[in-house]
């Protein structure tokens, strides 16, 4: 079987990964790809946002399925796309994938529903959005509308704060169309959570939880990040949390899809905040969560082959993961300045001393392969997943491997896996 994976990041690397443990998968192709995914696929020059290159390649091969990692091409229509030339793929068509490509829809969709969620209100004008901040009590959180790598949102502690983002977003476009709409919710206080449920219309399986940290420095603090680790399961997660997630989120959530005629089929990936009044829902992602997918698949010891399968004919009912019982804790390795300006070209020492390490999985993200070298090329450069018996000792593997590897200016935080106290900085 052959299969093409979409998109070049750590998610797409760990994807990767799993599907060459299947022994259904004969050849893998990763779409552009980077420097680790060389390993268990062959990279491709083809951008995850060119759809028609991508639809040419996947037809031209005779590619048996692919798998969208990003976000960007699930939005822009690539399952449409693809299923309209009768090509099998895996993910949420376009009118699917609106619950994260827009903020309000997803917002007023559990509105609609009574999804616990941050109360909020929705603008298109940047007057009554100024106007909103005049009788609104802070901090609150101001989100552009559409997709902006993970940098759309912002906390905004004062009245003064919240103008300057409303304006930054719909005046001076900081991301562009993304926030020509936006979002002003309530701060909530709490622990951030990460789900990924397996999705076939009415049907669904939930994965391993995960606790994402989504600020750039140690105590939750500086800019909002897609993510700078994560450790799974997330301890703030209970089987009763899980009861209440299927029955007050997901069941609602696929129940107001199905009366807009909407079939939602792939990975849906909400992403709540455990306040002390409950679960409440920040997001709703339709692509598996980077760095989430790092440090849940390595706990998968099921095929993940045959659960996207599943996924598509709709029969879910047929398949339960199997976990590893133990704890998986994922720490990022970022460029300077991430997530703002940052270099490129830096060459990267220890990668092999890290994998080497025993229960150690070292997954590439902005990587390339450089004159023989590997060099740095993106804000997120590498992701370090270890496996051990409880979250300390799981740390202490994954920053013994951290501490192999070295490029200049490497930044990470150093309390990954922690008690932290989080906010709704969710990534978009």
């Amino acid at each position: 079987m052959k299969v093409l994976i979409v998109g070049g990041g750590g998610r797409e690397h760990a994807l990767a990964w799993k599907l060459k443990l299947s022994s259904a998968v004969d050849r893998l192709f990763c779409a552009p790809g980077n420097a680790g995914t060389e390993e268990p696929a062959d990279n491709v020059k083809i951008a995850a946002n060119d759809i028609p290159a991508l639809r040419s390649f996947a037809k031209e091969n005779a590619v048996d399925l692919t798998v969208v990692g990003p976000d960007d091409p699930l939005a822009a229509g690539i399952v449409d796309a693809f299923e309209a030339d009768g090509l099998r793929i895996f993910g949420p068509n376009k009118s699917a994938a609106r619950l994260e490509s827009s903020k309000i829809y997803a917002k007023q969709l559990m509105q609609r529903r009574g999804i616990p969620t941050a109360d909020a209100g929705t603008f298109d004008d940047i007057d009554a959005a100024r106007r909103f901040c005049e009788r609104a009590q802070f901090p609150l959180v101001v989100k552009a509308d559409g997709l902006a790598l993970g940098k759309g949102v912002i906390i905004a502690s004062t009245r003064d704060d919240a103008v300057r983002a409303i304006d930054a977003m719909m005046t001076q476009r900081a991301f562009k169309e993304a926030g020509r709409r936006i979002v002003i919710e309530e701060f909530l206080r709490g622990t951030e959570c990460s789900l990924h449920a397996l999705v076939s219309g009415s049907e669904f399986v939930m994965l391993a939880s995960a606790r994402d940290h989504k600020r750039a420095f140690d105590g939750d603090l500086g800019p909002n990040t897609g993510g700078m680790g994560a450790v799974s399961p997330a301890d703030t997660w209970t089987p009763e949390l899980q009861t209440h997630f299927g029955t007050r989120v997901m069941r609602p959530l696929l129940d107001e899809l199905a009366t807009e005629g909407v079939r939602f089929r792939g990975l849906l990936f909400p992403g709540l905040m455990i306040t002390p009044t409950g679960a409440q829902v920040l997001e709703f992602n339709c692509r598996f969560g980077d760095p989430e997918t790092q440090v849940i698949l390595p706990r998968l010891r099921s095929d993940l082959l045959e659960f996207l399968e599943a996924t598509i004919d709709g029969r879910l009912a047929e398949i339960e993961p199997q976990w590893d019982q133990r704890v998986a804790v994922t720490v990022v390795l970022a460029s300077a300045g991430y997530p703002d300006k940052y270099e490129s070209g830096k060459e990267i020492s220890g990668l092999a001393e890290a994998g080497a390490l025993p229960d150690v999985h070292v997954f590439h993200a902005g990587t390339r392969r450089q004159n023989g070298r590997i060099v740095t090329a993106g804000g997120r450069v590498l992701a370090v997943t270890a496996c051990a018996d409880d979250a300390a000792a799981a740390r202490g593997k994954a920053y013994a491997a951290v501490d192999c590897i070295s490029f200049e200016g490497q930044q990470f935080r150093r309390d990954i896996a922690l008690p932290t106290v989080a906010t709704n900085l969710a990534a978009d």
